[in-house]
Formats: structure tokens, C-alpha cells, sequence
């Protein structure tokens, strides 16, 4: 079955005012408990903003994100669906929850995994 990476930029969740967050909290917790009851949730988070780390194919390490780079993931779930319309239904759901749009895009299926 497809998997599916929905996400979100960095900074997409801040014109949220501080005394809303306990709600969006408690929206985005009350999504994941739906998917997860459905069996479609593999795996998600949130990423602390600006401790990335670029690493080159020779193995230089520099800090991240890169500046030229136009988005950054701020946060991500993983889930997998049958379809690609699934998929954009949670997304809206996350969207409505996180009270940012989402990005969807299908994993890449590897056979040897």
C-alpha cells in the first residue's frame, strides 16, 4: 500500500497567537489518535527550527538549513493509504488542525525494503 509524506514548511504555523496553541495542540493530537485508530499512521513529528545540518556527498558538514534553500520542513507525518485522494483527505484534516496548508507527496516505494 502507498505511503505518503505530508508536511509542512517551517514557519507556516506562525501567525498562530500563543493563546490559541493549546487548541491546535489539542486538534492536531485529536487528528493523530484518528489515524492512528484507522491504521493508517506510521510516523510523524515536529523539527525544532534551525538545527539542521547539511551534510555533502563527502562528508562536510555544515549547519543548516541552507539560506538559498526556499522551504524547510517544520513537520511531517508518514502515513500509508490506498489512495492518493486518502492521503489528501488526512492532509485536509491536518491542515484544519496544524491551521496551515499541507504538502502531499507519495514515498517512493522501494522493493528491496
Amino acid at each position: 500500500m502507498p505511503r505518503y509524506l505530508i508536511s509542512f514548511d517551517d514557519g507556516a504555523m506562525d501567525h498562530i497567537p500563543d493563546a490559541d496553541w493549546p487548541a491546535v495542540g489539542e486538534a492536531a493530537h485529536a487528528v493523530l489518535s484518528e489515524a492512528k485508530a484507522a491504521g493508517v499512521w506510521i510516523f510523524g513529528g515536529g523539527l525544532q527550527r534551525q538545527q539542521a545540518a547539511v551534510v555533502a556527498p563527502d562528508g562536510t558538514v555544515t549547519p543548516g538549513p541552507v539560506p538559498e534553500r526556499k522551504a524547510v520542513v517544520g513537520g511531517f507525518s508518514v502515513i500509508e493509504v490506498a489512495t492518493r485522494d486518502e492521503a489528501l483527505a488526512w492532509a485536509a484534516k491536518i491542515a484544519r488542525a496544524c491551521r496551515c496548508a499541507q504538502d502531499v507527496r507519495e514515498i517512493m516505494f522501494d522493493p528491496a525494503s
